[in-house]
């Protein structure tokens, strides 16, 4: 199996991170394709003695590090978005947020991610409680679930509350989710994709959507269907069954990015 045929399989998750990153799609895609580009013009030089997976991020990463900002940058990068991360970053540091994302996120060890950013695992730990901390603090809103499981909807409403939220409602059905948003406009939305009536949360999403403008984290047991590489994806997409650290550290980067979050 080539190189590129092993790498494959992985590049969905590396635009995911790399969005959530630097709160952009596009700006995140063109340090994905610099790091592919890299890999091309010297395959001797990726990583041999670690797993792909590993040598892909590593590779990113070294771009990340290295790279000036504006020499990334893309006209179609939300000039908006870009200044509320500007904003939460004078409160938080990159390296932070690069340790809770690859962590909690990507499912990375502590010492995979000190192999990834250049730091020890005992570091890495205090980065991510740090990162977690502070963008905690920064942060705090209305989150409406869309998920028609009981139980699952109940340990997201559990998750949401333990970090200081409110949860402005629990929708089971398109429907439901749509009228729930548009009485008590939610800060944060939560969204399964198969719902009750076997209604699609990707629809209902849509709907929400085309009224205002909020961030969605997409909790789900059917990422093919949203991780096509094909069309605009979703910065934050976690897969059942999630680890809650996993849900709390799309939280706090979904909101990261929030207007309506962001402190006077």
């Amino acid at each position: 199996m080539s190189l590129g045929q092993k790498l494959a399989p992985h590049l969905p998750f590396l635009r995911r991170y790399a969005r959530a990153l630097t709160g952009s799609q596009s700006h995140g895609d063109n340090y994905v394709r610099a790091a592919l580009e890299a890999i091309v013009a010297a395959p001797d030089d990726f990583p041999k003695d670690v797993d792909v997976r590993v040598g892909l991020y590593r590779t990113f990463q070294a771009i990340w590090a290295s790279a000036n900002y504006d020499e990334f940058e893309s006209p179609a990068v939300d000039a908006e978005r870009e200044a509320i991360a500007q904003a939460r970053l004078q409160g938080i540091t990159p390296l932070s947020r690069q340790a809770l994302l690859l962590t909690a996120m990507e499912g990375f060890t502590v010492s995979d991610t000190g192999y990834l950013i250049g730091t020890s695992p005992e570091e890495v730990e205090a980065l991510v409680a740090d990162a977690i901390a502070e963008i905690d603090r920064q942060t705090r809103t209305d989150v409406l679930i869309i998920e028609d499981e009981p139980i699952i909807a109940m340990d997201l409403e559990t998750i949401v509350r333990d970090l200081g939220h409110s949860v402005s409602g629990v929708a089971v059905t398109r429907d439901e989710a749509v009228a729930q948003a548009h009485a008590h406009r939610p800060g944060l939305v939560l969204a399964d994709i198969q719902l009750a009536d076997d209604s699609s949360g990707i629809d209902a999403v849509k709907d929400i959507l085309s009224e205002f403008s909020v961030p969605v984290i997409f909790i789900t047991a059917f990422p093919e269907r949203l991780l096509t590489g094909e069309r605009p994806e979703p910065t934050f997409l976690i897969t059942k069954p999630f680890q809650r650290s996993t849900v709390k550290a799309a939280i706090s980067q979904a909101l990261f990015f929030n207007a309506a979050t962001v402190e006077a």
